[in-house]
C-alpha cells in the first residue's frame, strides 16, 4: 500500500487542504502531521506567536477523506537518546533564509528525517512557497539516499496574488492589501527579466518594492539548483523575497526564467 505524506506546522488554510486532494491523486492512504517544530525558529517570539489550530485542523481534514493525522508532541519527536544528523548543507544554508535565521535548516533536515522515519512514506508533498526548504530537503533525500518521492506543488495564492499562509491570520485587513506588493514586485520582475540582467532586475524590483509599506529582509535572483545568485539567465531561474508586514515575517518566490519567457 502507497502512502503519501504532507507534512505541516498547522494552521491549515485552503492551499493545505488542495494540497491534501492532490495527495489522494498519488495514493489511497494520505498522512498529514501537524508539528510546531521547535528546532527550526530561531526566534523564541516567532515560535510562541505561532497559530495553533489543532481541533479545527482535524476537523477541516475530516472533510477532505480518510486522512491519517499525525500530531506529536515534542517529546516523541525528540525522545531521549535521540541524535542529530549534521548534513553539509553547504551554500544551500548559506543564503536567504540560513543567512536570517541561523540553524533553521538544521531543524528542518532533522525534523523531516525524523518524520520520514516514522511515517515511512513513498510520497512525500510540499508547496513551492518554501523554496530554499524544498532544495534543502531534495539534497538531503539524495545524499541519505532514501526511498521517498518528493513531489513539489505549485504556491496556491489568495485572490490578490498573496502566497497562502498559516501566517496570513495575523495580519489585518490592511495590512493584507499592503502585502500585495510582495506579488506585485514578482510580476514586475517577471516583464523586467525579458529585457534585463539578473543585476539590474533586482534593483528594479527593490526600487518597486520599497514604494511599499513593507520592511524588505532580503529579494535575490538564484539559480532553481544551487541558489547562487545569478549573473547570468538560467533557465528556471528564482525570485526569493522575505519582507516583514508590521510583525509578521512573509517569504514568497517566482519562477522568472521559464520555456515561456524565453520563447
Amino acid at each position: 500500500l502507497k502512502v503519501s505524506f504532507f507534512p505541516t506546522m498547522g494552521a491549515l488554510h485552503h492551499g493545505h487542504v488542495a494540497l491534501v486532494h492532490e495527495a489522494f491523486s498519488y495514493s489511497d492512504l494520505v498522512v498529514v502531521s501537524i508539528f510546531v517544530n521547535p528546532t527550526q525558529f530561531n526566534n523564541q517570539e516567532d515560535l510562541k506567536n505561532y497559530p495553533r489550530t489543532l481541533v479545527a485542523d482535524i476537523e477541516r481534514l475530516k472533510k477532505v477523506g480518510n486522512v491519517i493525522v499525525f500530531a506529536p508532541s515534542v517529546s516523541e519527536m525528540y525522545p531521549d537518546g535521540f541524535e542529530e544528523i549534521n548534513l553539509d548543507l553547504g551554500q544551500l544554508e548559506a543564503t536567504m533564509e540560513g543567512t536570517f535565521r541561523p540553524g533553521h535548516f538544521k531543524g528542518v533536515v532533522n525534523v523531516v528525517k525524523r518524520l520520514f522515519e516514522i511515517v515511512r512514506p513513498d510520497y512525500a508533498l510540499f508547496g513551492l512557497k518554501d523554496y530554499q526548504q524544498l532544495t534543502v530537503i531534495k539534497f538531503m533525500v539524495r545524499a541519505l539516499n532514501l526511498p521517498i518521492q518528493i513531489v513539489a506543488f505549485e504556491t496556491i495564492r489568495e485572490k490578490s496574488g498573496l502566497a497562502s499562509s498559516s501566517r496570513n491570520g495575523n495580519l489585518s485587513e490592511v495590512e493584507k492589501i499592503q502585502a500585495e506588493i510582495i506579488y506585485q514586485t514578482m510580476m514586475t520582475a517577471r516583464d523586467l527579466s525579458i529585457s534585463y540582467s539578473p543585476k539590474e532586475v533586482r534593483e528594479k524590483a527593490i526600487q518597486f518594492f520599497n514604494r511599499g509599506h513593507l520592511k524588505l529582509e532580503y529579494l535575490t535572483i538564484v539559480d532553481p539548483i544551487t541558489l547562487n545568485e545569478l549573473e547570468e539567465w538560467v533557465l528556471g531561474a528564482r525570485l526569493c523575497i522575505a519582507a516583514y508586514c508590521g510583525q509578521v515575517r512573509l517569504i514568497d518566490n517566482i519562477e522568472l526564467m521559464d520555456l515561456e519567457t524565453i520563447a
